[in-house]
């Protein structure tokens, strides 16, 4: 079921060559994550800022959750949809229990409702709650953006919107923010809409992709079929469609060996690898070791099948793979 639905959205900005969003439509499952990249100026930044009007479209419409969101009064609209920006947009005055109860208050919330809550978000992004106390300046930059996720997840809005928002950090707090923030969208299943121009970030994060150009979205699909069905040559070296490494690190090898299961005793001294795992792990796994095939475990532990380098290969190859399948 569509959660959003984005019907043919325009956004001329006045004295603007062409349209910095030109008639784009698609349509959010609940509960997905949908990243949207491309290039710089490719309006994908615009397009999320009409989803919540902090830009108001030239032409076309969004639905929120069936409602056409230009019926809505836009701060009611707000308070209903977190947002995040890259530079956390915290208030330096607040302590981190005053920023993150910003929404709350505004809706009414009873404080002893909305004390429970901040304690409940501090643990969620992994800060201990004495941190509370502190100002934002006392904060990493990575902490720091922990705290604004904290507070778009305030009032538990069912549609988060996150624009760039671990652009600015290192490459190792942005790998661990990645993580948390998955590991915190399979826990609350919150529809996101994520914005990014890093597209390693957006391979590993994304249900589904959209793929901005010019204004146009050029294509929206999943990760995988965008890395092995890329819809035009643009898309084709935005991606790195022809980088086997990055098209191994988006097959999951449970779906791989899945019609493959084996019975006997397990190989000794054969590596494994978790059901979370890609065909690049496998690959990892089977270098380190001195095996010639790896296990594959599933969510619980059990052992569903092994994989072998040339199955990998033949993951690879559109005609005997996962590439002409998914």
């Amino acid at each position: 079921m569509a959660i959003i639905t984005v019907e043919n959205l325009s956004k001329q900005f006045p004295g603007e060559p062409r349209a910095a969003v030109d008639r784009a439509s698609f349509e959010v499952e609940a509960g997905s994550f949908v990243v949207l990249i491309g290039p710089s100026g490719c309006g994908k930044t615009t397009l999320l800022k009409m989803l919540n009007r902090l830009y108001e479209p030239t032409s076309g419409r969004v639905l929120m959750q069936g409602r056409d969101a230009q019926g809505l009064p836009a701060t009611e609209l707000r308070r209903e949809i977190g947002y995040v920006i890259q530079q956390t947009g915290l208030f330096p005055h607040m302590r981190i229990s005053q920023n993150i109860a910003v929404v709350p208050e505004l809706l009414g919330w009873e404080r002893a409702r909305i004390d429970t809550r901040v304690g409940e978000l501090i643990d969620l992004i992994g800060l201990p709650r004495e941190y509370g106390r502190r100002y934002p300046r006392q904060l990493s930059g990575g902490q720091q953006q922990r705290v604004g996720l904290a507070r778009a997840l305030a009032a538990d809005p069912a549609i988060m919107l996150m624009d760039e928002p671990f652009g600015a950090l290192d490459a190792i707090t942005r790998t661990r923010l990645q993580d948390e923030l998955i590991a915190i969208q399979r826990r609350l299943k919150k529809t996101i809409l994520f914005v990014t121009h890093d597209m390693e970030e957006a391979l590993r994060l994304a249900d589904k992709v959209v793929v901005m150009c010019e204004g146009k979205i050029v294509q929206y699909d999943t990760p995988l079929h965008i890395v092995t069905n890329p819809a035009n040559e643009f898309v084709e070296d935005l991606v790195g469609a022809s980088d086997m490494l990055r098209r191994l690190s988006l097959i999951n090898a449970t779906m791989f060996v899945v019609e493959r299961q084996l019975g006997g005793d397990e190989p000794s001294g054969e590596p494994s690898i978790g059901g979370d795992a890609s065909l690049r792990d496998a690959i990892s796994a089977l270098v380190g070791s001195a095996s010639d095939s790896v296990g594959v475990r599933d969510g619980s532990g059990a052992r569903v099948g092994r994989l072998t380098f040339d199955d990998i290969r033949r993951a690879l190859v559109p005609s005997e793979g996962l590439g002409a399948r998914v």
